[in-house]
């Protein structure tokens, strides 16, 4: 649940169920602790028609913690960190950096890094798409030591260069308009 959306449509299943005390907030909901069994089963299949899931093992709300922070920070922040990411987890979430990627390593079969690089790289298309920025703008925002940097890491996980991406992106729009 990373989106206002599906905050609100959470926080209305919650109320549908009557959970008066419960606390939405992106990725997390709080249910107080004597709810009954069968109300959470409903609750968890009125989440699945949803495309939503109930979380409630400690290492997938952890992985879950650390995808959200990873993703506020990336997409929603107007400024990117100072410190490294690394310290900006383990402050955030109050766990040691390396436990913190031990258990996202074992669950996901990938590493906190290599997620953190696929959401610039998103960013990135998203910032190319809607021309708001350049690739030395969109480099600096995104706290790249360069703007070679960041087009190598677009190349290696798209398979395009930014500037191919982007040509891409006014060709598809001028095929459109002349259709």
């Amino acid at each position: 649940m990373v989106s206002l959306r599906c905050k609100m449509m959470v926080q209305e299943q919650l109320e549908q169920l009557g959970f008066k005390n419960a606390l939405v907030n992106l990725g997390t909901v709080d249910i107080p602790q004597d709810v009954p069994q069968e109300k959470l089963e409903v609750f968890r299949i009125k989440l699945a028609h949803l495309g939503l899931e109930l979380l409630d093992d400690k290492k997938s709300i952890l992985i879950e913690k650390i995808k959200n922070t990873i993703t506020e920070m990336i997409h929603n922040a107007d400024e990117q960190p100072k410190e490294n990411y690394s310290e900006y987890l383990s402050a955030t979430l109050n766990y040691d950096y390396t436990y913190l990627s031990n258990v996202f390593s074992e669950v996901n079969g990938y590493t906190i890094q290599h997620f953190i690089i696929i959401n610039k790289i998103e960013k990135v298309k998203e910032l190319l798409l809607y021309n708001q920025m350049n690739l030395t703008e969109i480099a600096y925002k995104l706290n790249y030591s360069s703007v070679a940097h960041l087009s190598y890491q677009f190349k290696k996980i798209t398979g395009l260069a930014p500037s191919f991406y982007k040509n891409l992106k006014q060709k598809r729009q001028k095929n459109l308009e002349d259709l």
